[in-house]
């Protein structure tokens, strides 16, 4: 099993506000994004950090956007729609959308709307 399959999301969101504050986006945006992917409001999140939820229970307990298929691109130098381990690609799709927001793409495209 990957190791992080076993990373908290407790550990990692710390470093996707940084990321996205650094480029001048918000942590409001950026949950705005997970909500988006996992339908997670902002008391599902805090119950997911403050359990120290793996990623593996994490995306357990998501439910996925719909439109989770029109993310599409390359991260860590994979392509996030050829994944095939489920899991992976989840986690990889939410990398990509911290990506794009970081990258000062517009709300409405990180969104696919």
């Amino acid at each position: 099993m990957s190791r992080i399959y076993q990373m908290t999301f407790a550990s990692i969101y710390p470093m996707y506000v940084q990321k996205v504050e650094r480029k001048g986006r918000t942590k409001e945006e950026l949950d705005q994004v997970i909500e988006w992917l996992t339908g997670f409001d902002e008391s599902k999140r805090t119950e997911m950090i403050d359990t120290k939820a793996t990623f593996e229970e994490f995306f357990d307990q998501a439910q996925l956007n719909p439109n989770v298929s029109l993310i599409k691109g390359v991260v860590c130098g994979v392509r996030v729609e050829t994944i095939e381990e489920p899991l992976m690609q989840k986690i990889r799709y939410l990398d990509k959308l911290v990506d794009e927001l970081a990258k000062g793409k517009a709300l409405e495209k990180v969104l696919r709307s």
